[in-house]
């Protein structure tokens, strides 16, 4: 029989998932800011990772998107942070493009075919490295698609809430409001913790999503 992650109402009920805050969140703007965030995630060697795009409302349209690529991980004292990388900006497309390609990152989120669809799209750039945490759930057992706020309850204990009115906002904005930054960023920051807590017993998933 297959299991079922955690419901709305069980992780209701757990402790807040300690989000990152504004500080912990950068967005780079300059060549040199890009180059910093690429190198200080290649030394890292895992991410959280996810992407959003301006959405669509009408019958058939498609999405221009990824307009935004973020990462999370932690620093050296296990500080959780997170790199926001706008895709309209092209001083930072060398860096994002060597992040997404490169085996040497991690890259894990839940439910990213899709992302991986709309980065080959726009940006021309197969996606390497990348762990898609469902299809882990999926083959310890789980139905269907975990998704981060049941991982974070089932994995770490704890309430993650995702605010629908910030999903369906305009990611294809100059400047990211601060709402938004913090919906990015924490999407990725709860991959990276899922990530993490598997780890704790399952050190082979970081080797096999890199073969």
């Amino acid at each position: 029989m297959k299991k079922k992650g955690p419901s709305k109402a069980d992780t209701a009920l757990l402790d807040p998932f300690p989000a990152l805050a504004l500080a912990q969140i950068h967005v780079p703007r300059t060549a040199q800011e890009f180059a910093a965030a690429a190198a200080e995630l290649l030394a890292a060697g895992a991410a959280g990772f996810d992407t959003e795009a301006r959405p669509t409302f009408k019958v058939g349209e498609v999405s221009d998107g990824p307009h935004v690529v973020q990462f999370a991980t932690a620093d050296r004292t296990g500080a959780g942070k997170a790199f926001i990388f706008q895709v309209h900006r092209p001083e930072g497309r060398d860096a994002l493009v060597e992040l997404l390609r490169s085996p040497a990152l991690l890259k894990a989120g839940f439910g990213l075919k899709s992302d991986r669809g709309q980065i080959k799209a726009r940006l021309g750039v197969e996606p390497a490295a990348l762990l898609d945490l469902d299809l882990v759930f999926r083959k310890d057992g789980y139905s269907g698609d975990m998704g981060v706020r049941a991982a974070v309850g089932l994995v770490l204990s704890q309430r993650f809430h995702k605010s629908k009115h910030v999903t369906t906002s305009n990611w294809s904005l100059r400047e990211l409001n601060g709402q938004q930054l913090l919906y990015a960023a924490n999407d990725a920051y709860a991959a990276f913790r899922v990530l993490q807590g598997l780890g704790e017993t399952r050190p082979e998933l970081l080797a096999a999503s890199r073969a």
